[in-house]
């Protein structure tokens, strides 16, 4: 089995706004030649670190207790800065991971989406308010939006004026197309079908990488939105034994028909792509076999 850093090459794919805003509180500590996505493992839940070229760091979701302070450690070692925290929706499996990683690590600066949900959350406003003592800002962006640096960016798809005041809270997660180093990835939260065919209708993506919807749902991830997408290699956050039947057979054999590429945090722990000029390097930490 292999742990930590040392990860095990899997397969190579040969293919063919407020920004100012957003890095003028964020430092940029180490360089890299070529982005690199991290799915992290967090148990039930999501967690994404991508690395631009130049270094910068921008994490997406921390997953839902402390699992996910052995996983960022296992990536990034000593250094303890982060340039910026997505949450993509205000979610235990979500957002609460950051509570932890607050004691830790140092961020440079925090976006939301600005949905409230206090009331039924109880670890979200405990959360906001240890992100303000330690004088962090938090920006609240929607759909439109866009963080850019050099030629990196991360467009906001989603969620726009009338999926943020959804009673379904799986509506108001960010749809993220991240596009750097000649690739695109799309992280797509907890959205269901419903967002899905709304960002069909309006933007008729494709990407290389795709991190599925709701951990594998059977409400998520549709024919109709995986072929449009397209996408070279999938990964879905995932935690071993979960209550909730994660991921649906139904959605297993949907995205056997898009790609081969299947990848899934509960077996083969945390998942590392390399976004090459001209390939997609994928590392795990175990394969199904171990």
């Amino acid at each position: 089995m292999k742990t930590g850093n040392n990860y095990a090459p899997v397969i190579t794919l040969l293919l063919a706004t407020l920004f100012v805003i957003v890095w003028g509180n964020v430092l940029f500590i180490k360089t890299a030649a070529e982005p690199a996505f991290y799915f992290l493992d967090v148990g039930q839940g999501d967690s994404e670190l991508v690395i631009f070229p130049g270094g910068v760091k921008i994490m997406t979701d921390a997953g839902p207790d402390k699992k996910i302070i052995k996983s960022l450690e296992s990536v990034l070692g000593n250094d303890s800065y982060i340039d910026i925290g997505i949450i993509s929706h205000p979610q235990l499996d979500h957002f609460n991971g950051f509570n932890y990683l607050l004691e830790k690590y140092t961020f440079g600066a925090f976006i939301i989406n600005g949905r409230n949900d206090s009331e039924t959350v109880a670890e979200w406003p405990s959360l906001l308010k240890k992100i303000k003592e330690k004088n962090i800002p938090i920006i609240t962006m929607n759909a439109d939006d866009t963080i850019s640096y050099k030629e990196s960016s991360i467009s906001l798809l989603s969620p726009d004026a009338s999926y943020i005041e959804s009673e379904e809270l799986n509506d108001t997660g960010f749809v993220e197309l991240i596009e750097t180093g000649g690739k695109r990835a799309l992280f797509v939260a907890d959205i269901g079908a419903n967002v899905e065919e709304y960002i069909l209708k309006k933007f008729g993506i494709r990407a290389d990488i795709l991190k599925v919807a709701h951990h594998g749902s059977k409400y998520s991830s549709s024919k109709q939105f995986l072929a449009s997408v397209n996408p070279k290699a999938v990964v879905i956050g995932v935690g071993r034994g979960n209550r909730y039947g994660h991921p649906a057979a139904d959605t297993l054999d949907r995205l056997a028909n898009i790609t081969k590429n299947i990848f899934r945090t509960d077996q083969n722990g945390t998942v590392k792509i390399i976004a090459g000029k001209n390939t997609l390097s994928v590392f795990v930490e175990r394969t199904v076999e171990e």
